[in-house]
């Protein structure tokens, strides 16, 4: 397994359990898991190896047994960075990554699931959960408008009276949920998960990989030929700037480091 270790407890490692799938592995103990820009970068490079290499499947996993998959994006960096799911971000420079990946990633999935992991899930190709699994998106929570990409990924994916209490109420979908909603490919026990996902996987592995690359492509182009007005993208900018650089943003991130309700002022 070769793995790149960060700085504290944060490394990206991949094993391959054979010459036709990989695991990567991503670890970030002491943060739950969080996806800040060093993970990420990790798990850019890992990603891009293995598509050279011609990888044909990927399983994407923060380990089995989990209670929480990942917390989502690393809130510290917020502080800095008002604005983390903008196109050229780490974050949205994976997403692309990953949608756009010349085989099939399969999301291996145990525990709770947060905000832009939610986003990571979701631009899998096919996600295996256990049923301890529950999605999460907060963002409202400390004042941060989500992304216009980010929110067509979640309408291709929910029903969008769902998606819009997922992200008003930050309510979780629960693993029967969000399987019934068809979020989820697969739901098992916890100690079946890992079995059930190298299942799948050596299934795809031994199909024709440049057919499934091309019907891949094929329905991430088709899935983002949404016109969008350039007078209605404008404004959706404006709208995110302004939540951005508000006070509700700067209360909501204060709020949360001190582990209080946040007294939002709609400013």
């Amino acid at each position: 397994m070769s793995t790149t270790a960060l700085e504290d407890s944060v490394e990206v490692g991949t094993e391959m359990i054979d010459e036709r799938i990989a695991k990567v592995v991503f670890r970030n103990a002491s943060r739950h898991h969080a996806l800040n820009a060093e993970l990420l970068g990790a798990l850019e490079a890992q990603l891009t190896m293995l598509a050279s290499k011609g990888v044909p499947v990927v399983i994407l996993t923060s380990g089995v047994g989990e209670k929480v998959w990942s917390a989502g994006h690393d809130i510290g960096e917020l502080e800095s960075d008002r604005d983390p799911i903008a196109w050229g971000k780490p974050l949205e420079r994976v997403l692309r990554q990953v949608r756009g990946y010349p085989g099939v990633v399969i999301a291996m999935v145990s525990g709770s699931v947060w905000g832009g992991a939610v986003d990571l899930l979701m631009s899998c190709d096919l996600v295996v959960a256990d049923t301890t699994v529950s999605l999460a998106m907060t963002s409202a929570n400390i004042g941060l408008p989500y992304s216009t990409s980010g929110l067509l990924r979640f309408i291709n994916n929910l029903p969008i009276h769902i998606l819009k209490e997922m992200f008003f109420c930050a309510r979780p979908l629960d693993a029967a949920e969000a399987e019934r909603h068809g979020v989820l490919n697969r739901v098992v026990q916890p100690a079946d998960i890992e079995a059930a996902t190298l299942q799948m996987a050596a299934g795809i592995a031994a199909k024709a990989p440049l057919a499934i690359s091309a019907v891949k492509e094929q329905l991430r182009i088709l899935e983002d030929a949404v016109p969008v007005p350039a007078d209605a993208m404008e404004r959706i900018a404006e709208l995110r700037r302004q939540a951005c650089s508000g006070e509700d943003m700067q209360e909501g991130l204060s709020a949360f480091a001190q582990r209080r309700p946040p007294q939002f002022s709609g400013r």
